[in-house]
């Protein structure tokens, strides 16, 4: 009878475990990071899973940006969606044109009660994912700005100041003179060529990328950084691969390995490949910010942000949109915030984060890291520099990507290239505005 009992307690005990461990109400979150990011992302859902018992975040990798893009639209149309989609920003003018498939930020944190201050975030990263009135339509994550590393003992060896001035591409161009005559192999490449030196470029040099203040003033944009100024930064980049002092690796960021290897002196690419450098890097490097044409009367102005915010997906239950606002509530903490920042060289996205961490004296004591934000927030945004808004904006680039690589292998002349990409841009453009009017 005793053994009987003693089963039955034990069936019991089982039954409420189960019953507790299925009561947390549990959230999808499709996201596109592998590597040592995919890993913070991982502890940052299990820091929230083990601080609760309300919630379970369940994180999936959906491949790179456009394929979780692609994925989570698919998904949506299945009625599969998650609840939580990370997009990146070029992504922006899609997600708001996707109509009924997602629910605003500002809209889920009014129908679940919770406390949301918008002005909490960074103006610089908040401008860029809410309405003309203020109102946040997705949660910014992972932003970042481009930024120039620098491998101080490839200076060292070619015989130039590894703290020289590298503030302009003039005195970039300079040292890649040097750089290439004393047989370096790779003086320069970059990541991202488009975000870096078309979109980022136009907003640091206070020129426009696209009419309609980049798109943010409505659809009838049309791109145009075929202008003289563009034009000019790609001709010379466009000499210096023809010269081999610029070494052109890949669309995405295939030259980090490159850098991070050793091989390559400069490298312009996005703040948040501090995460990889600093792990890889085995020798003395720094970070400087994005070097500006001294010619250009207006610049530097500020650059624009990178990476990636998070959407709430439409179709879901109130439980587990509550679920939803708490985590991305959880996200948005100091702590959270901060060491995230720290840890990835992303933007800290709210100034609670930032005051964190310069409290704690990361930034004295990691000497570079703080560039990103000063570029971001140095001066106050302008229409050509406060971001992009464009409809069909990854397929857009990826004709760019097409049409720089051709002046990269001496196809066309820079001015050849950057008409056909304003021309094949511009009519992707005109489709997506009859298809979103």
């Amino acid at each position: 009878m005793t053994r009987k009992l003693t089963l039955l307690a034990a069936a019991a005990a089982t039954v409420m475990m189960t019953n507790a461990a299925t009561a947390a109400t549990e959230i999808q979150w499709w996201h596109a990071f592998t590597g040592r990011l995919g890993e913070l992302l991982a502890t940052q859902i299990e820091t929230f899973n083990d601080g609760q018992d309300q919630c379970t975040v369940t994180g999936s990798h959906k491949g790179n940006y456009s394929e979780t893009l692609n994925a989570g639209i698919a998904a949506f149309r299945a009625k599969e969606q998650p609840h939580l989609l990370m997009v990146f920003e070029v992504g922006t003018a899609t997600m708001m044109g996707a109509k009924g498939a997602i629910k605003p930020v500002y809209e889920l944190m009014e129908e679940t009660g919770k406390d949301f201050d918008p002005d909490a975030y960074m103006g610089a990263v908040k401008g860029y994912y809410t309405t003309t009135d203020g109102k946040m339509l997705s949660l910014p994550y992972n932003s970042s700005t481009p930024v120039l590393y620098v491998n101080k003992d490839a200076l060292s060896e070619a015989g130039l100041n590894p703290d020289m001035d590298l503030s302009t591409w003039e005195n970039v161009g300079a040292a890649l003179d040097v750089l290439k005559d004393t047989g370096h192999e790779c003086p320069l490449t970059t990541a991202w060529q488009s975000w870096i030196h078309l979109e980022n470029f136009g907003a640091w040099h206070n020129t426009p990328f696209a009419t309609q203040e980049n798109g943010f003033a409505g659809l009838d944009t049309e791109l145009s950084f075929n202008g003289p100024l563009h034009v000019k930064h790609i001709g010379q980049m466009g000499e210096w691969a023809k010269d081999g002092k610029f070494i052109y690796a890949g669309r995405r960021n295939e030259g980090g390995a490159r850098f991070r290897a050793g091989e390559c002196a400069f490298f312009t690419e996005s703040s948040a490949g501090y995460a990889g450098v600093k792990k890889e890097a085995d020798f003395d490097f720094a970070i400087r910010p994005l070097p500006y044409w001294v010619a250009a009367p207006e610049a530097p102005q500020n650059t624009i942000i990178g990476g990636a915010s998070l959407w709430t997906m439409a179709g879901h239950e109130d439980e587990e949109y509550a679920c939803v606002a708490e985590f991305l509530n959880f996200l948005s903490t100091a702590e959270i915030q901060s060491k995230w920042h720290q840890d990835t060289g992303y933007l800290p996205i709210t100034n609670a984060a930032a005051d964190l961490t310069k409290k704690e004296g990361f930034y004295e004591k990691n000497p570079g890291t703080e560039i990103a934000g000063m570029q971001m927030t140095a001066k106050a945004p302008t229409g050509n520099s406060k971001g992009l808004r464009l409809g069909s904006f990854d397929q857009i680039r990826g004709l760019i990507d097409e049409e720089l690589e051709a002046v990269w292998s001496g196809d066309k002349s820079a001015q050849e290239a950057m008409d056909s990409a304003v021309k094949r841009g511009n009519a992707l453009l005109r489709r997506f505005e009859r298809t979103n009017k």
